[in-house]
């Protein structure tokens, strides 16, 4: 008597798996268990019948091939943090590399001179003029100075007139009036390309002291529920 291959699948949209029973006496039995991270699905294939069973009827299954509900968990989340750490890390090493080329710089904005666009904890990505001249429109961060030509701070505002030679006008959104200072050409350090909202709140020392101990017990937490029956 031909034996035809018969076909076991847990779900429509599943694997599929084929058996093939030449070669086995009518009177065998075959204990078929398929564990994975969603599950475990066990058959009996008995002669010409499959039936859905379970292992622990049978056989006591190794704990590591069972991940309990806890450990399910703990994979997809594990799995989330790392490929946000992975992305997060990459950003990161390719703005130091930017950085270090002066290419980019990252400056922390602490007042509301261009709110609403630009508010204080706000950081803004630059790059030098030599790579994107300053045009009307654009906001800058210039070198400020006292009328002795020392310098004192570094301001970002807009561009509202002038130009590179004679000076730019230059104007906070949210000031009722421009800067008295010109910034020439020289001045001009970068030319905003990037504005990333609240991020630099993050960066003060009180943020840290916070935020630090609160990654380690993340940490702890999902060490326990890796390790939790």
């Amino acid at each position: 008597m031909a034996h035809e291959p018969r076909i076991i699948s847990s779900d429509e949209n599943g694997p599929t798996i084929w058996l093939d029973s030449t070669g086995v006496a009518p009177d065998e039995n075959i204990l078929l268990t398929i564990s994975a991270p969603t599950g475990q699905s066990t058959y009996l294939i008995s002669g010409d019948s499959i039936t859905p069973s379970k292992a622990s009827h049978f056989v006591d299954a190794p704990i590591e091939r069972v991940p309990s509900p806890t450990q399910v968990r703990y994979l997809k989340m594990s799995k989330s943090i790392k490929i946000a750490g992975y992305v997060l890390a990459s950003i990161f090493l390719a703005f130091s590399v930017l950085s270090f080329a002066n290419v980019t710089k990252a400056r922390i904005v602490l007042t509301a001179s261009m709110a609403p666009v630009i508010q204080p904890g706000d950081v803004i990505i630059t790059v030098p003029a030599k790579y994107r001249t300053p045009h009307k429109g654009d906001i800058v961060a210039y070198t400020a100075r006292r009328f002795n030509g020392d310098s004192v701070a570094t301001i970002s505002h807009r561009i509202i007139g002038g130009d590179g030679i004679n000076g730019f006008l230059v104007k906070g959104d949210q000031n009722p009036s421009p800067d008295v200072q010109k910034p020439k050409l020289g001045d001009i350090q970068g030319v905003v390309i990037f504005i990333i909202p609240f991020i630099g709140k993050l960066l003060t020392p009180k943020a840290l002291f916070l935020i630090i101990p609160g990654i380690i017990g993340t940490w702890l937490i999902l060490d326990s529920l890796k390790n939790a029956e």
